[in-house]
């Protein structure tokens, strides 16, 4: 609409111009643009401003929303199968060591962006309930005077076998939220995990508020990637930590060649035969391409106001784990 009104006006102007406003203030504002016409310049600095990738297809920044959106609302259902086909299950041991990484304690309260189907939360609550239940024993140990009853009913007593640790799932979509909640619920995951409905690019929480940041597969999808980025800044305490695990750049050529073979030939092809959508992984390979680098997407972490910001490459260089400091 503004575009449109734009138009209108130069194309007013434009008429005048030629019959009688050589003089007016249009006149000194068209010398000084030598490059051409004021109302062309206008518009093609404010149609750079709007645009954006949508995989390689180049889009305005509301439709790539809407498009995103579409995307995962189609794949949703068959989105945890067509991981294990894309990456023949190599994506469940990224996650693993996303969590070794993080290496969580009794009590981190984390936020998981983009987690929809829970993959990170349920292994985030696993590996918390395990150090929990490790230093219970260890307790248990130091005070050899208790009987097997005594001992028995300190477990018993135990209400919180997280020690206190919580997660929080936040997703801009409904279905894959939905997914992972019928996950949740068929795996009996309930203690410490909760489903929040909301936009990386404007996160529904306070200041201050999470131990931990977690994004995985989900931060090249965002319009914004900046924004996403301070958002993870602010909502984090002091101290807190931000972990992101995304696709990368491979470094070694035959290995990108394969890669590239594999990924445009056979992910869209697997898409169709499984998911009945060819199109929804034909985007998602080509987000991948459209990705930063390791070392430009390090920057930006930089520049949302991460101390301490490094990554590890991890099975040559097709992902990579970024981590940052809030300081």
């Amino acid at each position: 609409m503004a575009a449109s009104r734009s138009c209108a006006l130069w194309s007013c102007c434009g008429r005048r111009w030629s019959r009688s406003m050589r003089g007016c203030w249009l006149s000194e504002l068209h010398s000084s643009w030598s490059g051409g016409p004021l109302g062309a310049r206008l518009l093609s600095q404010e149609k750079r401003a709007t645009e954006t990738h949508f995989g390689f297809e180049t889009v305005s920044e509301e439709e790539k929303g809407g498009k995103v959106y579409q995307v995962f609302e189609s794949v949703a259902k068959k989105y945890d199968v067509m991981n294990d086909m894309m990456s023949l299950g190599i994506h469940r041991v990224w996650k693993d060591l996303l969590i070794w990484k993080m290496r969580p304690l009794p009590g981190t309260q984390l936020l998981d962006v983009a987690g929809g189907t829970g993959d990170i939360a349920f292994r985030f609550l696993n590996y918390v309930q395990a150090q929990h239940q490790r230093k219970q024993k260890r307790q248990l140990r130091a005070q050899q005077n208790l009987s097997w009853e005594e001992i028995a009913k300190k477990y018993q007593s135990e209400e919180d076998s997280l020690g206190g640790s919580r997660v929080m799932v936040c997703d801009i979509n409904k279905e894959m939220l939905k997914v992972g909640k019928q996950k949740a619920f068929a795996q009996q995951y309930k203690a410490g995990l909760a489903w929040v409905l909301g936009d990386a690019e404007e996160l529904p929480f306070d200041d201050d508020k999470f131990d931990i940041y977690t994004i995985a597969f989900g931060i090249r999808n965002v319009t914004h990637i900046d924004q996403a980025l301070q958002e993870a800044h602010r909502v984090l305490k002091p101290g807190g930590r931000f972990l992101c695990l995304e696709f990368s750049q491979v470094s070694n050529p035959l290995i990108s060649r394969l890669y590239d073979l594999y990924s445009f030939q056979v992910i869209p092809v697997l898409g169709e035969v499984i998911a009945g959508d060819w199109k929804s992984y034909q985007y998602l390979v080509e987000s991948i391409r459209r990705f930063p680098s390791q070392e430009e997407f390090k920057d930006m972490i930089e520049d949302a106001g991460f101390q301490k910001v490094a990554y590890e490459s991890l099975t040559s260089g097709i992902v990579a784990i970024h981590s940052g400091f809030k300081l």
